[in-house]
């Protein structure tokens, strides 16, 4: 029962599991109960767990790295990809085994999108598990320990109640460095055929105005500089603004460009859709926004794009990326992409790899087309065979790779501002990120970390970057 933590901030793999160990003002003696909090998927997860470690704060609990040591242990899921419950299930295997053996007090709970969309099993099927509660439940994380405790009331929570979640959750945040994740937006009205997310995440719901501001401002005050506004679609942001209407996402990341102390500003995840003008402005006007998006397209051909219910073809998503690039000439593009969706031809695929060859991406997600049971996709005719899945991944990601390492490589020489993180593996050396997230390497006094400085980039990998001070 051991994870590696990841580094901060680091591109997520939805298949691999992270660890939200926080630090807080309560653990450092006040707490006597532990909880350990094991995170899969995006960045929205890791923002619930840690949104749960400051739940159980105020009820005694400090967070661990070590389960062994632990009272609670939360599996925090996902379930985007092809057997996610089953790794879950794996999981709270090893639990079992370990809780019999050596802490038989211990309490388990599942949350996240696999106990939405399979709560009831999971508290049949592993009678291990103590608590299952939904993605819009965890504010209820204290009652329900509660009710475990004198072993009563209900203890499945899987209500879609988004906003009484936000309502409820305590003001106080203890962020773990200096770059945070900031909900904005849940949920997801686009059915996209592959996707379970409208169902485990319900529709789309946006946050006001004044309680995103009054998180960010809070998080500023205890020495965030960098906020990533999240959200399943967060370009679909529509939250009541500050004059009594609706806001779009431009309008929120202006009006949290004004906060002292917050420097750099990103979104993610973006849907073509719903990227307007007003956010396209906003990239080419606002100084504090970085010059990297994240807008999935998922194939090239339009018969898969209809197939696949995205609501747009590659003309209009090509169209929209010279918009882009028109407004923000330094920007870098991020991307997903599908293969092997049922019906997709070799021809089909062909148009995938000739879109990014057009478009070009800094960097990218792909996947072989999993089926996920209860989607439309599931019981579409012309499943693709997994070898053909598997060939056509291993092409299309030898040709994304290379885009990501040529356009590291065009940095060589250039002098990017840089968030220092930390401090590196070798002596002398600090960590950060660059305006493109990649990780930077360059050597420099400690006392330079939680500054934003300016560095000169000397080499270049595929993943990261070496630079030194200017």
């Amino acid at each position: 029962m051991t994870t590696s933590p990841r580094e901060k901030n680091a591109p997520r793999d939805v298949n691999e599991a992270a660890i939200i160990a926080a630090k807080s003002d309560i653990a450092s003696g006040k707490n006597s109960k532990k909880v350990f909090i094991k995170t899969y998927g995006c960045q929205m997860n890791v923002y619930d767990s840690e949104r749960m470690a400051d739940v159980l704060s105020p009820i005694g609990y400090a967070p661990t790295d070590a389960p062994d040591h632990a009272d609670l242990v939360i599996l925090n899921t996902c379930h985007i990809r092809e057997k996610a419950a089953e790794k879950v299930y794996s999981e709270l295997g090893r639990i079992r085994k370990y809780k019999e053996t050596n802490k038989p007090d211990m309490k388990v709970a599942v949350a996240g999108c696999v106990a939405q969309a399979e709560g009831a099993e999971i508290m049949s099927r592993a009678p291990v598990v103590d608590m299952v509660l939904g993605p819009q439940t965890y504010h209820k994380l204290p009652e329900m320990i509660a009710k475990v405790h004198r072993g009563t009331g209900q203890l499945l929570e899987t209500e879609f109640d988004t906003l009484e979640k936000f309502d409820e959750l305590p003001e106080l945040r203890q962020p773990k460095g200096f770059s945070s994740f900031l909900t904005i937006q849940e949920g997801c009205d686009k059915f996209c055929t592959f996707c379970v997310v409208p169902y485990t995440r319900g529709a789309e719901v946006s946050r006001s105005v004044a309680h995103v501001v009054a998180e960010a401002r809070q998080l500023a005050a205890h020495g965030v500089r960098e906020i990533t506004l999240i959200g399943q679609n967060v370009n679909a942001y529509n939250g009541l603004g500050e004059d009594g209407k609706e806001w779009t996402l431009g309008q929120l990341i202006r009006h949290v460009a004004l906060i002292g102390g917050i420097d750099r500003i990103r979104f993610t995840t973006s849907h073509p859709r719903d990227m307007d003008d007003d956010l396209i402005e906003t990239l080419g006007n606002e100084p504090k926004l970085m010059p990297y998006l994240h807008l999935p397209i998922q194939a090239g051909s339009n018969k898969v794009l209809h197939a696949m219910n995205r609501g747009h073809t590659y003309a209009e998503y090509k169209e929209l990326i010279a918009k882009i690039r028109a407004a923000r000439p330094d920007i870098a593009l991020s991307g997903d992409f599908i293969v092997g969706f049922p019906g997709e031809t070799e021809t089909d695929f062909q148009q995938t790899m000739k879109c990014v060859e057009e478009i070009g991406y800094g960097s990218s997600f792909s996947f072989k087309y999993s089926v996920r049971p209860g989607t439309p996709g599931a019981g579409l005719p012309r499943q693709v065979p997994e070898d053909e899945k598997q060939d056509r991944l291993v092409r299309l990601q030898a040709l994304l790779y290379q885009q990501q390492q040529d356009f590291n490589k065009s940095l060589i020489g250039q002098t990017l501002s840089v968030l220092v993180e930390g401090v590196g593996r070798k002596d002398d050396q600090l960590f950060g990120r660059s305006p493109y997230l990649q990780g930077t390497h360059f050597d420099g006094p400690k006392d330079l970390v939680g500054q934003i400085v300016n560095v000169k980039i000397t080499d270049a990998g595929r993943n990261s970057l070496v630079g030194e001070l200017a």
